[in-house]
């Protein structure tokens, strides 16, 4: 009869900082019990002091003389008057100790490893006071930037959690690691993860294989191009540009026999024209663009048009230099009426205008019918007629049955 799901599964909108409240969902009644332990500890300690008065004030009766007189009576009192609010130190040593497990079926043997700073030296929050220095995480114990950016590098111990991830062993594993992404995605069957010694062998193997490759290319290069740091004397056609061939010229400087002068070639088409273009591309420029110096076009790859499009380009620039002058001339010499009849649109109506009454009222009751057909869906007519021509008693009528979002009227005015 009562059918209800097994679990409540609820659901919270939480804003940027409550998504990220690492204390979200925390229960402040589960402290409970540990409030409750510290309240047991701290009865078995008052007990522990009471018999311990005790024990002392039987030894002071016992060793009373028979006169009744006590020997340095004073200092015996205080010395029973014990402070609760300190606690054996010998029961303190070890406030830094954290047992954990080893090799037992629950994780391991039990053994003590030092898990505190040493207290001698400053903490790290305590480095740089300034509220806009390095982020400290008192959760985690975590500073990553340097508190002091500026100190010297030989005088401070501590620069930031950042300094130990890009150092010694670190760093190696972080190449490790990027090896082995990249081995994956080309194909090769590793992971760092589920076979971290065959990920470590194959980073070896390939350490020592891109070893030889760069020792192979240095040698090839050496080959073909030499080693100038050798002592081998440099050959004497590369001195001075210096050599023993024979070369023969005319009286106008042209070679007849021996060897011919090469001209450098670059590793770019030179001096290739295409479509019908009698230079190349850049050997123009005008207005900061690159253009043809046959034709003076600026589109690249476009047809040659010779001395014929130039000009056609000067006289359709000529032409838009008219039309635009044209242009200003008309707008500066606008008819009033027509300034008059612009003046009718927006919510300022000018003082000199004069409207038609009948055609106004007209105006008036077409708004009204129009705003009824909004309202009613059923009486809107399929047939739309289009009218572009305004008139100033139509506007007129627009802007006075108008509503205005800023109007307090304007619920009274709809109904």
């Amino acid at each position: 009869m009562h059918i209800a799901p097994d679990e409540l599964i609820e659901t919270f909108e939480l804003d940027y900082d409550g998504k990220r409240d690492r204390w979200n969902g925390y229960d402040p009644s589960s402290y409970a019990h540990v409030i409750e332990r510290y309240e047991k500890k701290e009865e078995a300690r008052r007990k522990h002091l009471k018999e311990e008065q005790l024990k002392k004030l039987e030894e002071k009766n016992n060793k009373q003389n028979g006169e009744g007189e006590v020997s340095d009576d004073e200092d015996y009192e205080d010395s029973l008057k014990v402070d609760e609010a300190k606690v054996d130190e010998s029961k303190q040593m070890d406030f830094a100790k954290v047992e954990k497990r080893v090799r037992t079926t629950g994780g391991g043997s039990t053994g003590t490893v030092r898990n505190l700073r040493i207290r001698e030296d400053t903490a790290k929050y305590l480095l740089n006071l300034d509220v806009n220095s390095a982020y400290y995480d008192p959760k985690t114990r975590s500073m990553r930037e340097d508190p002091l950016p500026d100190a010297d590098p030989n005088e401070k111990f501590y620069g930031g959690d950042n300094q130990y991830s890009a150092s010694g062993q670190a760093l190696e594993f972080k190449q490790l690691n990027i090896h082995a992404w990249e081995a994956f995605e080309k194909g090769q069957d590793i992971h760092m993860q589920a076979a971290p010694s065959q990920a470590e062998l194959l980073f070896k193997n390939y350490k020592v294989i891109k070893e030889k490759l760069k020792l192979k290319m240095k040698d090839t290069i050496m080959e073909k191009y030499g080693n100038a740091a050798t002592e081998e004397e440099l050959p004497r056609e590369l001195l001075l540009g210096q050599s023993e061939r024979q070369v023969e010229y005319d009286l106008a400087g042209r070679i007849i026999k021996g060897l011919e002068t090469s001209l450098p070639k670059s590793k770019y088409e030179e001096d290739i024209y295409i479509n019908n273009h009698t230079s190349v591309w850049g050997s123009w420029w005008k207005d900061h663009q690159w253009g043809y110096k046959c034709c003076k076009q600026t589109i690249q790859n476009s047809y040659c048009t010779g001395a014929a499009g130039i000009e056609a380009v000067e006289a359709a620039t000529d032409l838009m230099k008219t039309n635009i002058a044209r242009k200003e001339a008309s707008e500066e010499t606008a008819s009033p009426a027509k300034e008059k009849k612009l003046a009718t649109w927006g919510t300022d109506v000018p003082d000199d205008l004069v409207l038609d009454q009948k055609l106004l009222a007209e105006a008036l009751k077409k708004e009204d019918e129009r705003k009824r057909e909004e309202k009613d869906e059923r009486k809107r007519k399929y047939n739309v007629r289009w009218d572009d021509e305004v008139t100033a008693e139509q506007m007129e009528a627009h802007r006075m049955k108008k509503i205005h979002h800023d109007d307090p009227m304007k619920d009274f005015l709809t109904k």
